[in-house]
């Protein structure tokens, strides 16, 4: 009971604090290798741990109950060494972006819906053996591979995350890096964070061209 109680202290502590911008919770090490004007970062990520939920609804519906689940996985609904439940640290960034799910028998033929996927990273003395396993099978651990991203960083509430991707990939036509994939949200602020103190930033795998 004195973990629990200690846990969510930690967390009102944080959040609090959050309130002004003040981040304490840990965040993936990355290199920047180079930067585009001042205002693209070209980052170096090594391998990262990364608790992920998909969820068949987009939107605000599908964040709400995808960041729920993760929540819930970190707060303690999973089995830690031993068994028992352990409670895992809150880090930064949130990586969320637009999904595609297969459906399922049995309709037979490759329809799809739209989805979300919403990933948090896992603090690093976890590794793929040691981190908890999920009690609820729609959680799942998986290490995200090393990569090379472009991240645009901003303020404000993050509804124009759709202008300011656009806004990345066209900047991103200046340079020599090209887009891998789709690109996606990274949020290191809760909500009720002031928003003129808030990061946010938008996303996108890149690489250079081959000879």
């Amino acid at each position: 009971m004195w973990q629990a109680f200690s846990y969510y202290a930690t967390l009102a502590i944080e959040s609090a604090l959050g309130v002004f911008g003040i981040r304490l919770y840990e965040e993936p090490r990355f290199e920047v290798i180079e930067r585009i004007g001042d205002r693209v970062e070209i980052r170096s990520y090594g391998p990262r741990l990364t608790a992920q939920a998909v969820v068949a609804r987009p939107g605000n519906a599908g964040r709400s109950e995808a960041f729920q689940l993760l929540f819930n996985y970190i707060a303690g609904a999973n089995a830690g060494a031993g068994g028992a439940a352990d409670r895992i640290a809150m880090t930064t960034p949130v990586d969320v972006r637009p999904s595609r799910l297969a459906m399922t028998t049995p309709v037979q033929a490759a329809e799809t819906s739209g989805a979300v996927q919403m990933q948090f990273f896992l603090p690093a003395i976890y590794t793929l053996q040691t981190a908890p396993a999920p009690a609820d099978q729609r959680v799942q651990i998986i290490t995200v591979p090393a990569e090379t991203i472009a991240a645009l960083r901003f303020s404000g509430s993050g509804r124009d995350f759709a202008e300011r991707q656009a806004e990345l990939l066209e900047l991103l036509k200046t340079s020599q890096w090209r887009p891998v994939g789709d690109a996606y949200a990274l949020n290191y602020d809760a909500p009720f964070t002031l928003p003129f103190l808030r990061r946010n930033e938008a996303a996108v795998a890149v690489r250079k061209p081959g000879p």
